[in-house]
Formats: C-alpha cells, structure tokens, sequence
C-alpha cells in the first residue's frame, strides 16, 4: 500500500523524537483550528505503532514552555489518576506525552516552531458533533471527572496559557475597542451585532462577581470542553481519555460545562450561515446535566454553581459570539477562516443561540433542578 509523502517539516521534526521503529506514513489530522496536526505511523517489530505530533501555534500560545510544563504535570497526574484506580492495563485512558531525545517536553525546529509528540490512543476515535443525548451525557461525565481527578493536583497553581481566556469582560472590553478603531473598515456592516453584544453588557460580569464574592470557586478546569476532545471507544462508545490540554488551566468549573452547552446542545455546526437554524436542543441540555452532576464532580459543586449550569451556557455562547464578532472587526488575526464572512457568519450563529438559551432559561432551571434532586 503506497503512502504520500511526508511533509518537510515533519519528516524533520520526527527525527528530534525517540519513536520506536521506522517511518511508514504521516499526514494532517483531526479538524482543530489552531495547531497544526499530523498522524505518523512507524514500522517497529512489534507492529505498527501511531503517534500524533503537533506544531503548537506560538502566536496564540505565547509561552510554549509554561504551556508544555502544564501539560507534563496533568498527564502525568491523570495518568497516576488511572493507574490507581484501575491498574496498568488502564493506561490507554490517560494521554501520554513523548520527551524529545534532549529530555524536554518539545523540540524545535529550524524556524523556531514548537512541536510535541503524543502516544495515539488506539482503539477510540472522536466526533465533531454530539448526535444522540448518550453522547452528550458521556462527554459530561468525562469532563466532569477530568476537573475532579485534577482537583489535588500537586505543584501549585497552572499557568495561565492564555491570560483571561474566559474572562468575559476582558472579551468585551476587546470587542468594544475593536469596534471603536474598525481597522478592518467593517464596523457599519455590524451594526446590528455590535449592539447586540453591548446590550448584554451586564452578563459579562455575572459570575466574575460571585468568584469576587467567594460565592463560586477557581478550580483546574479544561476550557475547551467540545465533545471531540474526548476520545471514545470504538466499541463502547464510552470515554477513553480527555485530550487538547492547551488550554487546561484555572478557571470556573462553569466555564466548562457552559461550553458544553454551546456546543453538545445546540442545533447546528457554529459556523452555519443560516442563523434560523441554530437553537437549544433542550434533551441534550438534560442529558448535559445529568452526566456531569453524575461525574465525580458533582458532588463537590455547591448550590450557586448549580443554579448557574443553564446561565453558564447562554454566557460561553456569548462570549464565543464576541470572540468572533472582534476577530472580523480586526481583519481575521486569531482563527483560521475559510472564507472572508466565515467569522460573522460565526458570530451571528452564536447570537442566534443565545437568544434561544434566554428563550430557554426557565425550562432550564426546571431540568437542573429535577436532575440535582436525584
């Protein structure tokens, strides 16, 4: 069976790794929008074995390093995690990181690119978009006991990859100077969601006031919680590992499973160009529900994080929507883009989705209500 080329800068990068055997194949993988992925297969003598390498994107990431040293403390400590409590044969649960033949967590190439290496997680795959409430509930159950195993990890306090990552009034605030200089000349072709998202103020501060109040609490949370960043068996369909660690760091537990919501529970891809066709898919929100308080953290989430599951949803939704909206007010500079409306057409989708989780709110609260009672 003949195999296309390798990359260039791939075939480089393979050599600064001690992978076991010889090289057969390797090429792009997954659909992330932000690093650059690869699939490689090498020949060894015990069969084929697959790694994924990875060249990180050091211009949203800034600080490859620190990002990398979080990365080796939570594998290592989900890993421990596993082993413990279902013995080695558990290990393709947790994702293993690769050093570089110099010992580090990365390697570099010619360019200054970062890339690391990861063991593949035979036998499990991953799907773009949640289709059925047993989907849903398994994803929230494994984020869910993601944040728990993560709970006591030791070493003191991440670093932050992405400085307010989900600091809502920080997206807010970039949004508003966004629109004020309109460098990309955009400004009057989105009037309509500009004034939108200023109308919605308030909520940005919502739950960094009751962080400020001691009322909800900073934990590891993983930032990214979209169903194809858990690996699935390919028989069970259960959870077999979390992965995309980029942004693991802390944060609300809210911010977690908000992002759930927006996007295991909504009606059609984020970037759909119809926004008519995007709203809250209300048995998937249930079935959210019931499988992250069914995690090991829901035990440990207190009355005010409850009551805000629904709320947490409608304010990742939004936030996300100004995220978008400020990237095409600035030419385009953060996400990858197919086409030159791709990012409003992003942005109106996802305000589209928030008015439905308003729409949707009391019916919400009933269902996290119900589920917490049990």
């Amino acid at each position: 069976m003949s195999h296309p080329p390798v990359p260039p800068d791939l075939t480089e990068m393979i050599a600064a790794f001690p992978l076991e055997g010889r090289l057969v194949a390797g090429g792009p993988y997954g659909s992330g929008h932000i690093n650059e992925t690869y699939a490689v297969v090498m020949a060894a003598d015990a069969g084929p074995r697959r790694y994924i390498f990875q060249k990180v994107n050091h211009r949203i990431f800034q600080n490859v390093p620190a990002l990398m040293e979080n990365v080796r403390r939570v594998t290592a400590h989900v890993a421990g995690k596993v082993r413990a409590a279902e013995g080695a044969a558990a290990a393709r649960r947790a994702l293993t990181l690769v050093p570089a033949r110099d010992g580090r967590t990365f390697a570099q190439d010619a360019g200054g690119g970062f890339w690391r290496v990861y063991d593949l997680i035979e036998g499990a795959n991953t799907v773009d978009r949640v289709e059925t409430e047993a989907q849903a509930r398994v994803a929230a159950r494994a984020f869910g006991d993601f944040q728990a195993q993560l709970a006591d990890l030791p070493g003191g306090r991440l670093h932050e990859t992405i400085p307010n990552f989900h600091h809502t009034r920080s997206r807010f605030e970039a949004l508003r100077r966004a629109a004020a200089e309109d460098r990309a000349g955009r400004g009057a072709e989105v009037r309509a969601e500009i004034d939108f998202a200023f109308a919605r103020e308030a909520d940005a501060d919502r739950l960094l006031t009751l962080l400020a109040r001691g009322e909800i609490s900073e934990r590891v949370t993983h930032n990214d919680t979209k169903i194809n960043n858990v690996m699935l068996d390919d028989v069970t369909g259960r959870a077999v590992a979390v992965i995309d660690l980029d942004t693991v760091m802390p944060g609300l537990p809210l911010y977690d499973f908000g992002e759930m919501v927006r996007t295991s529970a909504s009606s059609t891809f984020e970037d759909d160009p119809a926004p008519a066709n995007m709203h809250l898919r209300l048995p998937l929100f249930r079935a959210l529900v019931e499988g992250y308080l069914g995690s090991a953290v829901g035990g440990v989430l207190n009355a005010t994080e409850r009551a805000h599951l629904g709320f947490a949803g409608q304010l990742m939704t939004y936030e996300n929507g100004l995220r978008f909206l400020t990237d095409y007010l600035q030419g385009d500079t953060y996400y990858k883009i197919k086409h030159p409306r791709h990012n409003l057409e992003r942005c109106r989708t996802q305000f589209a989705l928030v008015r439905s989780i308003e729409e949707a709110q009391a019916a919400m609260t009933a269902i996290v209500a119900a589920c917490a009672a049990r």
